[in-house]
């Protein structure tokens, strides 16, 4: 099962390489990171989903988290009340005059066109997972050419 951590680490040289190696070590897989600096640069902010079969590993996951010496917090969304969303920027075939076609399925989406050029359009994306799924699924009609995703970035209510 996928998990939504986040944790508030300091923002300095070499604690992303930390994180991630602490993951790797134990044979964790990072199914996606996110990673930015909060309103105080002197801290960023990571979203990561992990895969972990119980709560026994998700515990062991936390615990070595939070044992490193850059993290301020770490916060499971798993039994959490919370948002999550994830952008995508996608290439697809769309000649002129399939547009208005492309168009309106993204009318059924947070999606829009960023750029339409000769053959090709992209459209910029924001949702939950379920949401994504649907669109992209829609999108293969045209054929996607490209595809580019954040990962999953969520926050408590």
């Amino acid at each position: 099962m996928k998990h939504t951590i986040s944790v508030l680490v300091e923002n300095k040289f070499g604690v992303l390489a930390r994180v991630a190696s602490l993951f790797s070590a134990r044979g964790y897989n990072i199914a996606s990171l996110a990673v930015s600096e909060t309103m105080d640069a002197a801290i960023s902010y990571m979203t990561i989903v992990v895969e972990a079969e119980d709560e026994k590993v998700l515990e062991q996951i936390k615990k070595q988290l939070n044992k490193l010496i850059d993290v301020i917090t770490v916060t499971d969304f798993t039994k959490k009340e919370h948002i999550d969303r994830e952008l995508i920027l996608v290439k697809v075939n769309c000649p002129a005059k399939d547009k208005n076609k492309l168009e309106n399925i993204l009318n059924k989406y947070v999606a829009k066109i960023v750029q339409h050029k000769g053959d090709s359009a992209i459209i910029e994306a924001v949702g939950e997972q379920a949401q994504i799924k649907g669109l992209l699924e829609a999108l293969n009609h045209f054929g996607i050419k490209e595809l580019i995703r954040t990962g999953r970035i969520a926050v408590a209510y």
